[in-house]
Order: C-alpha cells, then structure tokens, then sequence
C-alpha cells in the first residue's frame, strides 16, 4: 500500500483528476483507518479553532466543518473514498501510515485544509449557488427553453410541485377559452384558489455544464464538474449537454419557492415509509423559514405517462448539498458574497473576499 502511505506534492488544482479516481484499499480495515484519520485531523481542528483563520480576510463560515460534512454527505461509499483522496492528497498526507494511522495532530496541518476548504467552495459550492440563483436558464434557446417548460407544466399539471398553486398565465388563457374555466384534473378553478407565476427551476442548473463558444468546457467549469462527480459518482452523465434540460432535472414552482429552492434553503426528503415512490417531505433549513412557510409539508409529485418525473438521485443531491451549507455556515458566506458583487461592494476595512468575488465571476462568465 505505498500509494496510500507516502508523502507527495500538494496540488489543488490536481483535484480535478483526483476526482476520477478513489484509492484502492486492501480491505476494510484499512479504510476504517483512512476514514478515523481524517476524522482526527478535521476534528482537531473543530475543536481547536473558534473563529478559523485563513488566507483570506472574510472567515464566515466553518471550514473544517465543511470538510467533514463535505465527506458524510458524499452519495456512496466509493464518493467518500474519493473525497478521503483528494484531501489527503492536498494536504500532501499519506491516508494510511506505517505506524498503525499515527499522526501529529499538529497546526501546520491547518493551512492545508483550509485551503481545501476554500477550494471546494470557489469551485464547487460557490458556483452551484450562483448559477441557480442568478442564471438558472441563461444561454438556453427559447426553443429548448419553451419545451421544457410546456413538459413541465404538463407534467405537474400547471401548479406548483410545493404550494400547489396553479399557472397565473394559463389561468388567463382558459377563463378566456373555456367556461367555465377547469384545471387539468377536470375541476373548475375558483378565484379563491391560489393562483401564482411559475417557471421551471432546473434541479442543478444549466449554468454548470455550459459551454464556451467553441464547444468545450472552460477550467472553472471543469473544476466544478469534476467535484460534483466526486460528490456523486456517475451523476454527470445525467445532466451533462442537452440531458441538463430533460424533465427529469426540473421541478415546476413559483417565483418565491424557486428563490429558495435555487439558495438551497428548502429540501426534498423522500418520504421512505410511504408506497408511493415519489412522495417527499418538503422542509427548510433555517426554523423561522419553516414557520413562515409552514414546513414540514409532504407531497406526492405529479406524474404523467409520456414525461419523465423528476429524478429522486436529484433531488437527493440538491439536498445533500444544501445541508452542506447550511450546517457549515458556508451557505450564509455565500449569499454574502454574492451580495456584494451584485452591488459592487468592496470594504475599505478589506474584509470583503476579493478572491471568491473574482472566483464567482469567473464562474458565471464562463
């Protein structure tokens, strides 16, 4: 096993390969060994670190708590190896050592992992929220654009997957072809119903696999794609070219929901002890969010016999990433973030991250 017990150079921008592949361990014990020292090391510096330092001036948000959580919400086993891959290879660590995993919890292995933390969040967190929340459907032609949108709507029969509320502007065509006016299951809508503008909220936006002019990815998009297949093995090819705008990656919701469902403030959970395969508990991270919205609630998505529903994986993985977030405070450090480069705004006390700002550019640009 000296592959995973040596010493080698730290690269972050190596990770983009690390992804590809996950160590290969003899046996269990020796991943149970791997898993407690990076457990050791995360946690070492969690308890040590009240307010982390590191290279940058803005610290709103728990690095070595996103790291570990970066590490158990990874979708499979073979994810999580994979993560155990690149952070041990960043931090220019062997995973096992000859010495039973020994290891010298020491501070000079703080700079190293935040800086992984960072990395994780320019090229993959970061770029996650903004395109969903900025640019959930730019670059798309209205051809594409349009068919996604009329499947969708069909699907989940012209409401809102969360409220239920039906379609404002097929309200308006059916009181004017129709009378009465009737939704899609046959009943006759009421002006006391609630009625909302919908669009089409992409599960993992079309920003991130999107092309440059020439037909390939640019680095940033390559990053980011490359820890999103770290995070869930094998989910690129559901959504990468034409297959991001398949109804399957999409949800039908109104202005407000798609707003939070795009920052990663509500989740799907799927309901496990229900017989109907796609009925989920819909809640929101943050308790007052819950209370507004009167979270929990459950609902069985709409199908239909020709339109793929959307995919539980998916939803799985918007979820998992948003507890990611939420709990490591990186999700508020974010929003920040993006505040500022909406606004221009750059602190005279140099508290504002200039380096994510020019990360998030870049990734939206690109």
């Amino acid at each position: 096993m000296a592959a995973l017990s040596h010493r080698h150079q730290s690269s972050l921008e190596g990770i983009n390969d690390l992804s590809d592949a996950a160590p290969i361990f003899e046996n269990e014990e020796q991943r149970a060994q791997a898993i407690d020292r990076f457990r050791r090391i995360v946690a070492h510096l969690e308890n040590t670190e009240q307010q982390p330092a590191s290279s940058r001036s803005c610290d709103e948000y728990n690095r070595p708590a996103l790291v570990r959580l970066t590490f158990e919400y990874a979708r499979s086993p073979e994810s999580q190896d994979r993560v155990l891959n690149a952070f041990f290879q960043s931090l220019a660590l062997g995973m096992l050592d000859d010495n039973n995993g020994s290891i010298d919890l020491s501070d000079d292995l703080r700079t190293p992992v935040f800086s992984f933390a960072d990395h994780l969040i320019d090229h993959f967190f970061l770029p996650c929220m903004s395109a969903s929340l900025d640019r959930p459907l730019m670059g798309q032609t209205p051809e594409r654009l349009g068919a996604l949108r009329d499947l969708c709507l069909t699907r989940d029969r012209h409401r809102c997957v969360i409220t239920r509320a039906f379609d404002q502007d097929e309200l308006a065509h059916r009181l004017r072809h129709q009378s009465p006016a009737r939704d899609d299951d046959g009943n006759v809508l009421n002006p006391r119903d609630g009625y909302s503008h919908l669009e089409v909220a992409h599960i993992f936006p079309f920003g991130l696999t999107k092309a440059e002019e020439g037909g390939g990815l640019s680095e940033h998009k390559k990053a980011t794609i490359a820890i999103l297949n770290m995070f869930d093995v094998g989910v690129i090819h559901l959504i990468e070219g034409i297959d991001i705008d398949r109804p399957r990656n999409a949800i039908t919701l109104s202005l407000e929901m798609h707003r939070f469902f795009g920052n990663f403030e509500i989740f799907f959970e799927r309901v496990a002890d229900d017989d109907t395969t796609d009925t989920y508990q819909i809640q929101a991270f943050h308790p007052f969010l819950s209370a507004q919205l009167q979270f929990p609630i459950r609902r069985t998505l709409f199908s239909h016999a020709s339109i793929d529903p959307p995919l539980a994986r998916l939803l799985e993985l918007h979820s998992a990433i948003g507890h990611v977030l939420y709990m490591s405070g990186a999700g508020e450090y974010i929003n920040t973030i993006l505040r500022n480069m909406e606004d221009g705004v750059v602190q005279e006390d140099g508290s504002t991250p200039l380096g994510a700002l020019v990360n998030a550019a870049l990734q939206i640009s690109t």
